[in-house]
């Protein structure tokens, strides 16, 4: 019974073993089979991907010849027009050996015509000498020696009129060319141009700001008409009021004060002075910049820096109601254009134009020649000798000793006798009211001395410390007298002498 009941158990294990079999072979077979869909799946995949890169593969390469033969067609097109302005510039070659040729022809007739004519002339003397052996009983070197004086007396007058005709084509071919060059400078540069004025108008917010600018019993308007040097004309005009003087530097800086004061509002003697001195100095480094800035546009560095600072400041001074700064920058391009015209330095005739006119910066500080003022600096700052030469030599102390002074004397010519670029009666009225007040500045004492209300009154302001009441009154007579005497104007002129003792302190 138990060897059955182990039997069957046996079997019941078989079995169970077998089916166990089966069962994890099905299961196998099913995950495999899953395992080999996905593996054709991710191969169809990849065949797939793989057939969009070779197409996208064929798409560029496809591409790239489309572009190599678009490059190859242009290059192409390059290559026959290079080719058709080779064929062009040979046709021209033989052109011109074909010219040359019937040239040199023409030279080697000429020269056989010549020897034609000299052989033919000594056939003549040889006869003339026989003839005159047997007429006049003349050894044959003495005939030989009258023909050849003969001969030589007309060939000298021959010689002399073909001289003086080649030297008046010479005179006329020089001025044709002068007048070409001038033309080209001429046309090839058109500068605007408008005249400077004596007054700069400055608008208002309201009228009352007028009052404002006056102050309490006039203190405001006083305190700048004496800083700043202008006069300053407060109407019934609406809205405006005039900054009145003949140095355009004293006016720029005036404007700018009293804009800046209209601004802010604080309009009292303290801030009208604090604002004269900041923009004094803000004048001074804009004179700078302004002067580096043309330097830099015409590439004309290196360059002292007191000379670049009064190239900024040529634009507050004017000549004949033509801006200084204006009027140098037109001889500068006028110059380069003649110099490239005559193979001169270009850039040497622009710096000798840029520097014709610097002393001008500085006659109205200075008085005198800016001629003179003008070599000084430029000697002092070690400028090139041609530069100096040009600057003597465009008002006529020397003679231009090169092509490029030459140019800047005939562009400083050109620049002002063009129509409209001065005017004689400001430039007259300018040099009054300017000899005025040198005339002031020059007696002892004095600090400060300005040209008012349109050169009929001049402030002069003196050292208190040196000089007391009396000696103002003598001044001032001092002063009117010598107007009087040196300077012709119309009507009368009013000498105002200032004395002011101011004491300062710091409450610490």
């Amino acid at each position: 019974m138990l060897g059955v009941i182990g039997a069957s158990g046996i079997i019941g294990a078989a079995v169970g073993v077998g089916g166990c079999y089966l069962w994890l072979r099905n299961s196998m077979k099913e995950s495999f089979s899953h395992i080999g869909l996905e593996v054709k799946a991710k191969a169809k995949a990849i065949e797939n991907e793989a057939e969009l890169l070779l197409q996208e593969a064929r798409v560029k390469i496809k591409e790239n010849e489309i572009e190599q033969e678009r490059l190859f067609q242009k290059r192409l097109g390059e290559l026959d027009e290079r080719e058709r302005d080779l064929i062009l510039q040979r046709k021209e070659l033989l052109s011109k050996e074909e010219k040359l040729d019937k040239m040199e022809q023409s030279i080697r007739k000429k020269e056989t015509y010549l020897d034609k004519l000299e052989t033919k002339k000594q056939v003549q003397i040889t006869e003339a000498v026989e003839k005159m052996e047997h007429a006049a009983s003349f050894t044959k070197e003495e005939a030989k020696a009258y023909i050849l004086d003969k001969v030589e007396e007309q060939s000298r007058s021959e010689v002399a009129q073909i001289v003086r005709k080649y030297e008046q084509m010479a005179k006329e071919e020089g001025e044709r060319k002068a007048n070409y060059i001038l033309a080209q400078a001429a046309t090839r540069y058109a500068g605007d141009f408008a005249g400077e004025r004596l007054i700069n108008i400055i608008t208002l917010p309201s009228d009352e700001h007028k009052g404002r600018i006056i102050g309490k019993e006039g203190r405001n308007i006083k305190t700048l008409e004496m800083l700043l040097g202008v006069d300053i004309i407060i109407d019934e005009t609406p809205g405006v009021i005039i900054v009145s003087s003949f140095n355009l530097y004293r006016r720029a800086i005036a404007t700018r004060v009293i804009d800046i004061l209209i601004e802010d509002g604080r309009i009292h003697p303290g801030r009208i002075e604090e604002v004269h001195e900041k923009v004094e100095k803000e004048f001074e480094q804009k004179t700078y910049e302004e002067g580096e800035n043309i330097l830099i546009d015409l590439g004309l560095f290196p360059m002292h820096e007191e000379l670049i600072r009064l190239i900024g400041k040529l634009k507050y001074r004017a000549s004949y109601g033509q801006n200084a700064l204006a009027h140098t920058l037109e001889v500068v391009k006028l110059a380069r254009i003649m110099a490239a015209e005559l193979g001169g330095d270009e850039k040497l005739a622009m710096r000798a134009g840029l520097l014709h006119d610097i002393g001008k910066a500085l006659t109205q500080d200075m008085g005198g020649s800016h001629v003179e003022i003008g070599v000084e600096l430029c000697r002092k700052h070690n400028e090139h000798p041609t530069v100096i030469n040009a600057i003597y030599a465009h008002h006529g102390h020397e003679e231009p000793d090169s092509i490029e002074s030459a140019v800047v004397c005939a562009a400083d010519a050109l620049s002002a006798a063009r129509p409209g670029a001065r005017r004689e009666v400001l430039e007259n009225f300018t040099k009054r009211v300017k000899e005025i007040e040198q005339i002031a500045l020059s007696k002892e004492f004095v600090e400060n001395a300005y040209a008012i209300n349109a050169g009929r009154e001049i402030r002069v302001f003196v050292n208190a410390q040196k000089m007391g009441d009396n000696e103002a009154v003598l001044l001032s007579k001092e002063i009117a007298k010598e107007i009087e005497d040196r300077v012709q104007y119309p009507g009368e002129i009013k000498v105002n002498v200032i004395r002011e003792t101011r004491a300062t302190e710091y409450a610490k």
